[in-house]
């Protein structure tokens, strides 16, 4: 793992493939790290010829938390947000596209393949219509675009996500009980859910870098991030949009209703997948970014 001063804070990140390759830059989702790309996925585009490239957001992992920032005050955001005000967050997404394309030049990556689940699809978003001359592809990930009037999840999904879970310090498997039942809530039903594999992501993520109170300066970015489709219209870049098909979270609309913004974006709706990236999927997705990158697949562990 590499630590790289970028924007005034420092970034975690590591890579896999020949530095001289082409470069795909992973972003991570809200309040997850790095690890969720998995070692086998970040393998299996390496094995295509890219240079992969996955880092740990601000307030993530290993890169810096600003902690000192302290918690948003989610009810007094919202009534600002209700009054068509503009609220005072820590930092916003463009913020953290910010921090993308200082860790691309602290790196010497001209260009990119900018690949983004959940937020950090929202982010990869933010790169590829505001930074368009170093963003070679987009792929956008179980995200969405801000547009108010598409369907937000179902009320128990949003508690469950939003539900404190015990301080993993003090009561790691009360934390692990909580986090394994929002996991196993917004996954896909075609396979069975693999609760050793999620358990060994969220005790690493723990080990990692354990911050609740980074989780909702992320989120805060996200709530005042607002509707991206008209600058979603401008982006001229190669663009896919991958969303399962049982997604609670984030809901399919939601996928369909970026692809639609993006002039000439492809569509994939993946039959069966949830807000996550469970192994069963993984090559279909490295095959449709390689598709988009015009690089050739190889099956994952060849």
């Amino acid at each position: 793992m590499n630590i790289t001063k970028v924007n005034g804070i420092e970034l975690a990140w590591d890579c896999f493939g020949a530095v001289d390759a082409q470069a795909i830059l992973l972003i991570a989702g809200l309040g997850t790290q790095m690890i969720r790309w998995s070692r086998p996925f970040c393998e299996g585009l390496a094995a295509s010829g890219h240079r992969v490239i996955r880092f740990d957001n601000r307030d993530a992992g290993c890169s810096t938390h600003l902690t000192a920032m302290g918690a948003p005050d989610f009810g007094a955001l919202a009534s600002v947000l209700m009054a068509g005000g503009r609220p005072e967050v820590p930092y916003t997404l463009h913020q953290m596209a910010e921090d993308a394309i200082g860790l691309l030049d602290a790196i010497g990556v001209a260009r990119a393949h900018v690949v983004g689940r959940s937020m950090g699809g929202m982010i990869a978003q933010v790169m590829a219509s505001d930074h368009a001359d170093r963003v070679i592809s987009l792929t956008s990930m179980m995200s969405s675009t801000g547009n108010p009037a598409l369907p937000q999840a179902a009320p128990d999904v949003l508690a469950m996500m939003m539900r404190p879970a015990p301080d993993p310090i003090e009561d790691l498997e009360g934390y692990l009980t909580v986090r394994l039942g929002f996991a196993r809530r917004i996954a896909g039903r075609r396979h069975p859910f693999d609760e050793t594999a999620h358990r060994a992501v969220l005790l690493d993520e723990v080990r990692r870098g354990h911050d609740p109170s980074g989780v909702a300066r992320q989120l805060a970015a996200m709530s005042v991030a607002g509707d991206r489709r008209a600058r979603l219209a401008t982006v001229k870049v190669p663009t896919l949009v991958i969303h399962g098909t049982d997604d609670p979270l984030i809901l399919p609309a939601c996928g369909e209703d970026t692809a639609r913004a993006i002039p000439d974006a492809v569509y994939l709706p993946i039959e069966g997948m949830g807000h996550d990236l469970p192994r069963e999927y993984e090559q279909t997705v490295i095959e449709a970014i390689c598709s988009l990158t015009g690089l050739r697949s190889h099956p994952t562990g060849a």
